[in-house]
């Protein structure tokens, strides 16, 4: 009996893992690539029964969407059966989304026959990238609850690094293309199982929801939906940029419910650690560091882990503006007493010092995050003897890109939470 459900099981995750779902399903949402009409037989990409999606990073994986260029005799199908979709009017020509600068990757264009459902997951993928939390978390934390936002961030930081590590140590590569089309290149360089977009995607939300509801006053009813369409749109999103198979999606999603069932009870008490503890800065620093090394000795340099590394530098900064805060009596959190809170009168005065905190302050912290970099990545290449002209090639080693994503988004994080406060506070801001 056992066996059998192993093995419906394994042929289940085979079918999920399958590239011509996310194929077809790119297709539905009109979606098409410019493959040639007949690709060449290793690139059909068709997985293998046994271990679909097992396959090395390499040069097979990079992003093939068929060639650029003139499409006569090149717009098939994505699957290049006779039912292609006919080129109207309503078509657009696009290329992937966000190039990156650091594998060089620019991917190939492709058709587009619905814009409303591309901008649509255009935005439901931007929910997990790394801008939407640099605007999130400071706008959360200004403006409506500090409490919230800073064990947001703690979710957020851990979140991204057991799923970082989770795919290094899975090592499953990115669906293949063709048949897939490759609406995003930016991560196309990563592993992909398991999905950290649909990870943050679906713990984001829900946190905010589990940390909100009873603090703040609203229906559960509201609450809930929010989190699950925040969630779903995320979730489908992935599928739609080509970057994750249903299963790696679906895998995404489950694994971070289960890492935020074991941190939420924790919240509480590691947040009243940050804020307490006269040895918190020592134990965030050694912990979030020794973190960062067991993930960047997983595998060989990835953009996934300067994503690592940023998120656990962005935590240890948060966290010690928390203990700065706390024993400075700065941005004290409500009494308990208060509870519920309430969002207050909407007006124009308390539009314009919100939107004034978060201009300012996002200018704060940009400016900072430039300055660092243009500071840190010379220092660190000097220091351990490598050209300065290549920043790329330099950010490639493990000694350049450590300390560098730390010390940068440590001093961002730790700017978030107390200096930009600081700075509202000295000039009626707050």
């Amino acid at each position: 009996m056992a066996t059998e459900f192993v093995k419906t099981f394994v042929q289940m995750c085979n079918y999920l893992q399958d590239p011509r779902h996310v194929a077809r399903f790119q297709k539905v949402c009109g979606v098409q690539g410019t493959f040639p009409v007949k690709p060449s037989e290793p690139d059909r990409g068709e997985s293998e029964p046994e271990s679909p999606g097992l396959r090395k990073r390499g040069p097979d994986s990079s992003v093939v969407n068929g060639a650029a260029g003139d499409a006569k005799g090149m717009l098939g199908d994505i699957t290049a059966g006779p039912e292609a979709p006919s080129v109207d009017l309503d078509t657009t020509r696009a290329k992937p989304l966000r190039k990156n600068s650091l594998t060089g990757d620019v991917g190939q264009e492709f058709l587009i026959h619905n814009k409303f459902l591309f901008y649509l997951f255009t935005f439901g993928t931007e929910l997990g990238n790394e801008m939407f939390f640099i605007v999130f978390f400071p706008f959360l934390f200004w403006n409506i609850d500090a409490l919230v936002s800073r064990r947001l961030i703690v979710v957020w930081a851990w979140n991204l690094f057991v799923g970082q590590s989770t795919k290094d140590m899975v090592r499953w590569s990115r669906p293949a293309s063709p048949p897939v089309v490759k609406v995003e290149v930016f991560y196309n360089s990563e592993y992909s199982m398991p999905s950290t977009h649909a990870m943050t995607g679906t713990a984001i939300p829900f946190c905010l929801f589990m940390l909100t509801y009873g603090r703040w006053q609203y229906s559960f009813l509201f609450g809930f939906s929010v989190a699950l369409s925040w969630s779903i749109l995320v979730c489908v999103s992935r599928v739609y940029m080509g970057m994750h198979s249903i299963l790696e999606v679906i895998t995404g999603f489950l694994y971070s419910l289960l890492i935020l069932a074991f941190f939420h009870p924790l919240l509480e008490t590691i947040d009243s650690f940050y804020m307490t503890d006269h040895f918190a800065p020592l134990v965030i620093i050694v912990s979030h560091v020794s973190l960062g090394l067991v993930a960047f000795s997983l595998d060989s340099w990835s953009t996934s882990r300067g994503d690592t590394a940023q998120a656990l530098g962005t935590g240890v900064g948060a966290a010690i503006g928390t203990h700065v805060n706390y024993q400075l009596g700065l941005l004290l959190d409500p009494p308990l007493s208060s509870l519920p809170l309430t969002l207050p009168p909407i007006s124009f005065s308390l539009v314009f010092l919100s939107v004034l905190r978060f201009v300012i302050g996002v200018a704060v912290i940009l400016v900072t995050r430039m300055v660092m970099k243009a500071v840190t990545i010379p220092s660190l290449c000097r220091l351990f003897g490598l050209p300065t002209d290549d920043v790329r090639q330099a950010r490639q080693h493990v000694k350049v890109e450590l300390p560098y994503r730390y010390i940068v988004y440590s001093v961002v994080g730790f700017s978030c939470v107390s200096v930009v406060p600081l700075f509202f506070k000295m000039f009626s801001l707050a």
